[in-house]
């Protein structure tokens, strides 16, 4: 028996059964769509087989690219990230600075930021329709009914039915569920930090602010990049939040991956096999460079 095999052999055999799982339900079905994709299959006649679907190539790309309902979808995408990521971001990284600093009860205000995360998107969703409600005035409940209790009519809106940042509304829940998970990735970075350089800091007669400027914030650089890489990819696959707060097909709310669930439901099964296409794209594009700067700081290490 070759040396290699009897090196190799044991542990592939013993990972063998995950890897022929991994490469069937996963890549083998990722194929599958891809192929689909580049069908016709877009009618119920075409699904059901009466009619056999034929060969298009990048046809239904163009007409989902070029459609103007569709590139509202990316824009509400481009949106809802942008908020979502600079929500849980600044809101994460603020409440793990102050509990990295000496505070009583750390351990309750720690479980009241994380307690969100316990709460699936779709029981949220169905909270914050309450709070978004877009009513106002006599009939206003949700925020606006809170505005308007207080004196501050100004800030009533339609929240989510407003066709220009409805959206945007939309980010705020996923930003209460998400801000505590961010929290904990910075706070893991802030304890990570070694003792020796915040002392030595104070010995250079550095202030706690010049101590946190220069010394420990550039040491989160990593986590922040994580942190962006895990909530920008998990903003850009939203949708049982989205779908539980608004309508079904909204047009003010409606993502990419709606227009997918819409598409498979009135079988256009091949376009909705390319929005797939494309939403592989766009995380692939987040996710890729920062697999390739894990490995090559790997190796540097």
């Amino acid at each position: 028996m070759p040396r290699n095999l009897r090196r190799w052999g044991p542990p592939l055999l013993m990972i063998s059964p995950s890897l022929i799982l991994l490469a069937v339900f996963v890549y083998g079905l990722l194929a599958v769509n891809a192929h689909t994709s580049t069908t016709d299959m877009n009618t119920a006649a075409q699904a059901t087989g009466v009619k056999p679907t034929s060969f298009v190539g990048f046809d239904n790309y163009t007409k989902l690219l070029s459609s103007p309902d569709f590139q509202h979808s990316l824009k509400n995408l481009v949106i809802y990230t942008v908020v979502f990521l600079v929500g849980t971001m600044l809101f994460g990284f603020l409440w793990a600075w102050l509990l990295d600093r000496p505070v009583r009860f750390e351990g309750v205000f720690r479980s009241i930021y994380l307690f969100p995360m316990a709460v699936s998107f779709v029981a949220s969703g169905v909270v914050w329709r309450w709070l978004l409600n877009s009513n106002q005035g006599e009939s206003a409940s949700g925020l606006n009914r809170l505005f308007q209790m207080i004196g501050l009519d100004f800030l009533q809106n339609n929240w989510w039915n407003n066709v220009n940042y409805g959206i945007a509304a939309i980010a705020i829940p996923a930003i209460w569920q998400l801000s505590g998970y961010v929290m904990a990735l910075f706070l893991a970075g802030f304890r990570g930090i070694p003792e020796e350089l915040r002392e030595a800091s104070q010995i250079d007669g550095a202030t706690t602010w010049q101590m946190y400027r220069h010394v420990i914030f550039p040491q989160l650089s990593p986590v922040a990049l994580s942190a962006v890489i895990i909530v920008g990819h998990m903003s850009l696959k939203a949708f049982d939040l989205i779908m539980s707060i608004s309508k079904p097909a909204n047009y003010q709310t409606k993502v990419p991956a709606v227009d997918m669930y819409v598409l498979k439901s009135s079988f256009h099964y091949a376009d909705a096999a390319a929005v797939g296409v494309i939403l592989l794209v766009i995380v692939a594009v987040l996710i890729i460079p920062y697999l390739v700067h894990i490995s090559r700081a790997e190796k540097r290490a």
